[in-house]
């Protein structure tokens, strides 16, 4: 471990995450940065959103993440004719006992996977914020928690795509990280070709089970954050905030999920204290998904892009601490 070890983190930590990440690697060749961050993610007890073109290995990706912890696992299709209930579940009247039964839906695990959610309504879309931020589900008048550890990962294609809908801003919020996969660089690609079967994922099974899993998010939040450090994130979201380019900068949740993304990507990397190294590599794929940009900003690039290059260059501007 470098540079000194986690005297306090659980034994498991040091030896478990190197295998998360290995199984992970085992699935997605040549994408070691979208893996770790990735791990953040879970680490972080936050919600991903994978976002690309078709084709790259969104929900392999999504999947895996998902089938390296042994508990329950959920997958739903989105599509434009969902309805929350096909999400939540539904009351329905039981002749046998005269009563009104809840049948819950899909959303009730510990990992859900919601392929190309923004082929859903949003409506529909709108049913996991609750549950997304709060570990709950309210219908009709009746609140029922979530199982921990609880997870959401989700897909989408771009949404200059046909047949999507945008993600409302509060929708996006809930996500502590969007991450984008990219094509594989030529030697990756050539070694996905020449696999027996390019179809075929391989199987991954559960490398550590959800205790494991509770216990390691806890240590996450045992490491520490220098004031200095927090006051270079909040410069950076002050940044947001006030930008000529941006209509809608970073909210308080933005900020608390850049501090514990920093945390477990610390724990990641072997140490119990975050550095400001750990700040610059997380604040693009936690923050600009979170920012709104002008129309006058996006005019030259996409939304998206205009909001990386945007953060890049705040990025560049807040004094970093010594």
């Amino acid at each position: 471990m470098t540079p000194r070890e986690l005297s306090d983190a659980p034994p498991v930590a040091h030896s478990k995450l190197t295998d998360l990440e290995a199984a992970l690697g085992s699935v997605i060749r040549g994408k070691a940065e979208v893996l770790r961050l990735s791990l953040v993610c879970l680490l972080a007890k936050g919600h991903l959103l994978i976002e690309d073109v078709p084709g790259v290995g969104k929900t392999t990706l999504a999947h895996a993440l998902a089938r390296l912890v042994r508990c329950t696992f959920q997958r739903v299709q989105f599509t434009s004719d969902m309805l929350p209930s096909d999400v939540l579940g539904v009351t329905v009247y039981n002749a046998h006992s005269r009563e009104f039964e809840f049948k819950p839906g899909p959303i009730f695990t510990n990992f859900l996977l919601a392929d190309e959610i923004n082929r859903a309504t949003p409506k529909t879309q709108s049913a996991l914020l609750e549950a997304m931020n709060e570990l709950q589900v309210t219908i009709d008048g009746r609140s029922y928690p979530m199982s921990e550890p609880f997870m959401v990962i989700a897909t989408q294609n771009p949404v200059e795509h046909h047949g999507t809908y945008p993600l409302p801003e509060s929708q996006m919020d809930r996500f502590l990280m969007r991450i984008q996969i990219g094509y594989p660089d030529p030697a990756s690609e050539r070694e996905i070709l020449r696999s027996t079967d390019v179809n075929r994922s391989g199987p991954i099974g559960g490398v550590i089970g959800a205790e494991d899993l509770v216990q390691i998010q806890s240590s996450v939040e045992r490491v520490s954050v220098d004031d200095s450090i927090v006051d270079y994130m909040l410069a950076i979201v002050e940044k947001t905030r006030t930008h000529e380019s941006l209509s809608l900068g970073v909210s308080p949740r933005g900020s608390q999920a850049l501090y514990r993304a920093a945390q477990a990507l610390a724990l990641i990397e072997g140490r119990d204290y975050v550095l400001p190294d750990d700040v610059k590599r997380l604040a693009v794929p936690v923050f600009a998904h979170r920012v709104v940009v002008n129309n006058r900003a996006a005019l030259s690039s996409r939304r998206s892009e205009a909001a990386d290059r945007i953060i890049q260059d705040i990025l560049t501007s807040v004094d970093v601490p010594l």
